[in-house]
């Protein structure tokens, strides 16, 4: 009987160490190599660029997972909480503003690519055409009015302060306005297309991701468009030292491969345009 039970401890033992192994094997054979890169963004074109990427990093030994947002502010604040590693939806002088704003230990890891933005209009088929005391609805954004404003005074609407740096400025800062334009700047950036689509106003500035996204070509549909010397490139934003990573700097480079760059040309015919900053 003691020989009986000795012989079954030891198939048991057996046994059990044979399933420790086989477990270590699989904890060790499934990519210890690989990290895992999680990052915020926009739905258009954002998030489309970084799933494109995906295999491209893959092949790296990087998994990245694309967290999408409709806003934002959500996108900030979860970097700055260590919930994502990168966010990839703001231009640069937006993520000035919202370091100065709000105390956020950014650095910007790599310029992607320029969303132009744009002037749209239900009522008139060109800028021109605006009338005396047009309304035009902008963003409630600050960051984005130097921008908006600046695309009107290079189509001869408004004239700004000589000297003045143009990503910052604001209505104030307009010295000649030669139709008496007014500004309304009450809305959320999301919410512009559904603006324009209900016809408010007599023209709408919408960036051109929140336009893709709900339909809209800037290139054809627009009255007026920013040009490729824009300086609101999009970028990964990171948090400080966080630039230094090898899978950071593995996804900027991806990002800027031939390939990601002929599919922003291709996918979107000039209304996204790659940058390599």
């Amino acid at each position: 009987m003691k020989k009986f039970l000795g012989i079954a401890f030891v198939l048991v033992l057996s046994i059990a160490l044979a399933a420790c192994g086989t477990d270590k094997e699989k904890d060790t054979g499934s990519g210890d190599d690989t990290k895992k890169l999680v990052v915020g963004a926009s739905n258009v074109p954002h998030a489309e660029i970084l799933e494109k990427a995906i295999p491209l990093l893959k092949e790296k030994g990087i998994e990245l997972e694309v967290e999408t947002f409709q806003d934002y502010i959500l996108p900030n604040k979860a970097l700055n909480n260590k919930e994502l590693d990168a966010n990839y939806f703001q231009h640069i002088p937006y993520l000035e503003s919202q370091i100065k704003e709000n105390g956020y230990d950014f650095v910007n890891a790599g310029g992607i690519h320029i969303e132009p933005i744009a002037l749209y209009s239900q009522k008139y088929k060109s800028i021109d055409k605006l009338p005396e005391g047009a309304t035009i609805i902008l963003s409630s954004s600050v960051a984005d009015h130097g921008r908006a404003l600046s695309l009107l005074e290079k189509n001869g609407l408004i004239t700004l302060k000589e000297g003045i740096d143009k990503t910052t400025a604001t209505v104030k800062d307009i010295v000649e306005n030669k139709k008496n334009i007014k500004f309304d700047a009450d809305y959320e950036a999301a919410l512009l297309p559904k603006i324009y689509e209900s016809g408010e106003g007599d023209a709408v500035l919408i960036n051109s991701n929140y336009a893709i996204d709900a339909g809209l070509n800037p290139l054809k549909d627009s009255i007026a468009i920013e040009d490729s010397e824009s300086p609101y490139v999009n970028v990964i934003a990171v948090n400080k030292g966080d630039e230094d990573k090898e899978e950071i700097k593995t996804l900027v480079e991806v990002l800027h491969s031939k390939e990601i760059q002929d599919f922003i040309l291709e996918e979107y015919e000039g209304a996204v345009v790659p940058a390599k900053e």
